[in-house]
């Protein structure tokens, strides 16, 4: 139930912050798709976290049945008031969910009309209050929702906190069982009646008070030693013997295990253990009375400090009454701006709607007037492409006349270029004989000359050097060397003199 609980508020809360969020839409579109696939994450985190607490539970419950509603157990009668009691436990449950489901269908359908509203806007006073009513009744359905959820927690947690400490008292009681006879005995063998006095104490209790608990430290408690058997039947005899000597008898036929000198030193005991008794009862007495006069003195040191106290009380509650008119008229303030903060969200998420359908108007005549422009787009294309055609066909025609038309003439030039080339071929024919011809007459001159002409070799001319060099050294007289200091150059021209 409480998980059932914790998701519905978290359902409720997430409907609140989105209808909250709706406002910055238009501006933050980018942050809200990372918002949104957050949100949508952390959904399926939860419905996966959910499903296997189901399966968790249903394993639990099946071990459970398995164990406490076996019919052959021996606590059948035990358990079958647990079945009924869960079996009740189940149908409140399912009565508080279909509670709860019912509460949010109707938070959800009155979002969705307010929603349907702001889809037909008007601007007019009366639209306006009836979209102020709409949300203030969203709004309060909500915080009431929210209200009883919480209510409904902080029942639960308490029921859970004492469930948790009935079972540690539970826990504690089976582990004392657990511990076994031995212990038990152990425990039952240790003397009754010992007191010990913490010594912080004795300086605040009267000295009767002290003496009687030392005394029981000292000589083993409420029953000076004895268990509390023994102690029982030796008060039994001596009160019926009202305290004679002649008790000692009786008290050895009740007492076996005792001796006569046991006895005696017991009652000795007792009888100390009484004055000392009535001694701590008149000390406890005289310090109630002591204490009861300083009561009374303080009593009316009380009631002046406690008049101071309540006009002080007073003066505060004036001053915190003061605050809260102003923190409540400053929340009435708050509310106010919150209200009309609402009432221009809506009318601007009217007027954005407004805009949003004349643009989608708009883009709807765009198309029209595209899709139009596009049927055009496509006819002119289909004629100019048939166009196209038409004057590629004649076109081809009319290169298929000018070619036959280019290889008659063709035909005609080549013939006259084959006889060209004819006579061409002719003539050079001729002029290659008559060339060679000349130069068979050329070589016979050589050889004749050849004939005539004797010539021998002179190696060193090689090396000689030639009728100019030896004229051109004449001219040049012999000079010292001097060191070139000046390279010579051609002459520059005026325009770069200077730079």
């Amino acid at each position: 139930m409480a998980a059932l609980a914790m998701a519905v508020g978290a359902a409720a809360a997430g409907q609140q912050q989105n209808d909250s969020c709706s406002s910055t839409a238009g501006a933050g579109r980018p942050f809200q798709n990372w918002k949104m696939k957050t949100e949508q994450a952390k959904k399926v985190e939860f419905i996966r976290t959910a499903e296997k607490l189901k399966t968790q539970l249903a394993n639990i419950e099946k071990d459970k049945n398995g164990h406490l509603y076996n019919r052959k157990s021996d606590f059948r009668v035990e358990h079958s008031i647990l079945e009924e009691l869960e079996r009740s436990m189940t149908v409140s449950r399912k009565t508080e969910k279909a509670k709860i489901l019912q509460q949010l269908s109707k938070i959800q359908n009155n979002v969705k009309r307010l929603q349907q509203q702001l889809k037909d806007v008007n601007s007019t006073p009366e639209f306006v209050d009836k979209l102020k009513e709409m949300m203030e009744e969203v709004e309060n359905a909500i915080n009431a929702f929210k209200e009883e959820q919480r209510q409904i927690y902080e029942q639960l947690l308490k029921e859970e906190k004492s469930a948790i400490n009935e079972l540690s008292v539970f826990e504690r009681k089976v582990e004392l069982w657990a511990l076994g006879s031995s212990t038990t005995e152990k425990v039952f063998k240790l003397p009754s009646g010992r007191v010990s006095v913490d010594k912080t104490l004795e300086n605040h209790l009267p000295e009767e008070v002290v003496e009687f608990e030392r005394f029981l430290q000292r000589t083993g408690g409420r029953q000076g030693g004895w268990d509390d058997y023994d102690h029982q039947n030796f008060l039994k005899v001596w009160t019926k013997h009202k305290g004679r000597p002649s008790y000692v008898d009786e008290a050895l036929e009740y007492l076996c295990g005792r001796a006569k000198e046991d006895i005696e030193q017991h009652e000795k005991w007792y009888q100390e253990f009484l004055i000392l008794h009535k001694r701590k009862k008149e000390s406890i007495r005289k310090w109630k009375e002591k204490q009861q006069q300083e009561k009374e003195g303080n009593l009316n040191e009380k009631e002046k400090s406690e008049k101071m106290l309540k006009e002080e009380w007073l003066q505060r509650e004036a001053q915190k009454q003061k605050a809260e008119e102003e923190r409540k008229r400053q929340q009435a303030a708050i509310e106010a701006w919150k209200k009309q903060k609402a009432i221009a969200f809506a009318m601007e998420q009217a007027s954005q709607l407004k805009l949003e359908e004349e643009k989608e108007k708009k883009q709807q005549k765009e198309r029209q007037r595209q899709c139009h422009m596009k049927s055009l787009l496509e006819r002119y294309t289909l004629q100019k492409k048939e166009k196209e055609e038409l004057e590629k066909l004649e076109k081809e025609k009319r290169e298929e006349a000018e070619k036959k038309e280019r290889k008659r003439i063709a035909a005609e030039e080549i013939t006259k270029f084959q006889e060209r080339d004819l006579r061409k071929l002719e003539l050079r024919i001729l002029q290659k004989q008559a060339k060679e011809v000349e130069k068979r007459e050329k070589e016979k001159r050589l050889a004749k000359l050849r004939e005539k002409i004797h010539v021998t070799r002179d190696q060193s001319r090689l090396y000689r050097p030639t009728k100019g060099w030896e004229e051109r050294m004449k001219e040049i007289a012999p000079t010292a060397p001097e060191p070139l200091l000046h390279i010579p150059h051609r002459a520059v021209p005026t325009w770069r003199q200077g730079l």
